[in-house]
């Protein structure tokens, strides 16, 4: 089941990126921020507040307080007012500006949250949305096992007992690097996926007829990394005789829907005698040349159509 983070706290807000506090005590702090986007209030200066989406943290540059110098001091009351109210999580500063006096007394009557930063008003919005943006975007957890492949995050998958954990150790042993175990908590961040594993479970390794084992302990701390984007997806499912599995590679490529993004999916029989650990370097290796534009089953679907050509035109082709 999917789920999002609908909500953040200005204390976390804060925390993260330790603004200056010029305005409001800690129970300011408890305001939710709960749309990852902001308002450069330019028409609300002037007094138009319709459409206004009030939700958003309020962020004032150059011309922002330019403006606020030419406005009298009723209209900064009721401006100020408005941006002050219930629903705005807080208003920052950019360019270390000194606060209006009377934002400065409207703020303060209200314990409301206004910080300051040295930032460009530029770097500052790229900064808080693009926090805003993970902090508040969708997230999910899929069984299976996250694992860093020549640099590519592959998400194991398959029915239980299919031998995700134990070709997990494998790739480890051979210097990939393991993220998560059983549990891959991934989140969408703009237009990718990224994983990571729940705390519990944080550089553990699961293993039937052995148990738990600490990954880092084992294999060094190089052998865990925090977390990963998710670009390929390897599905395990028992051999089914008769059923027609890729040979080629020019067949139609199979996608993992994950949290309204299509990752490149291979499903991979599994079958005894054959070494999963190899096989997902080779898929991997091949993905990551397909990326570059190199596709082998291609060139060998048009080497044979040219092979077959120059038989029809009599032409020798050798052995």
């Amino acid at each position: 089941m999917i789920e999002a983070n609908e909500k953040c706290l200005m204390k976390d807000f804060n925390e993260y990126f330790k603004f200056e506090q010029i305005t409001g005590n800690e129970e300011s702090l408890q305001r939710w921020v709960v749309v990852p986007d902001l308002n450069r209030p330019g028409l609300e200066l002037s007094g138009f507040f319709e459409h206004t989406e009030p939700r958003r943290i309020v962020v004032m540059g150059d011309k922002e307080m330019a403006y606020v110098e030419h406005m009298t001091d009723e209209q900064q009351r009721y401006v100020f007012d408005r941006l002050t109210d219930g629903w705005t999580p807080g208003i920052i500063l950019a360019r270390d500006y000194e606060c209006p006096e009377i934002l400065f007394e409207i703020a303060n009557y209200k314990n409301f949250p206004i910080f300051k930063s040295s930032l460009k008003t530029y770097r500052l919005m790229v900064d808080v949305i693009g926090y805003l943006d993970e902090m508040l975007s969708p997230a999910d957890s899929i069984h299976g096992v996250l694992i860093s492949v020549f640099g590519k995050g592959v998400l194991i998958t398959g029915e239980s007992g299919m031998g995700k954990s134990e070709t997990a150790l494998e790739l480890i042993r051979k210097g990939h690097v393991l993220v998560a175990d059983d549990r891959v908590d991934v989140r969408r961040i703009h237009n990718t996926v990224v994983g990571h594993a729940p705390f519990l479970l944080k550089g553990m390794l699961e293993l039937r007829g052995i148990g738990i084992i600490d990954v880092a302990r084992m294999f060094g701390a190089s052998s865990l990394l925090d977390s990963t984007r998710v670009d390929f997806v390897v599905y395990l499912e028992k051999w089914k005789d008769g059923k027609e599995y890729k040979r080629v590679g020019i067949e139609e490529q199979e996608f993992m829907h994950v949290l309204g993004i299509d990752v490149p999916q291979l499903v991979f029989p599994v079958k005894e005698g054959r070494n999963l650990a190899v096989l997902i370097e080779a898929a991997v290796t091949d993905f990551t040349l397909k990326e570059m534009g190199h596709d082998a089953g291609k060139d060998f679907d048009q080497r044979v159509y040219k092979y077959i050509e120059a038989i029809n035109h009599g032409e020798n082709v050798g052995g």
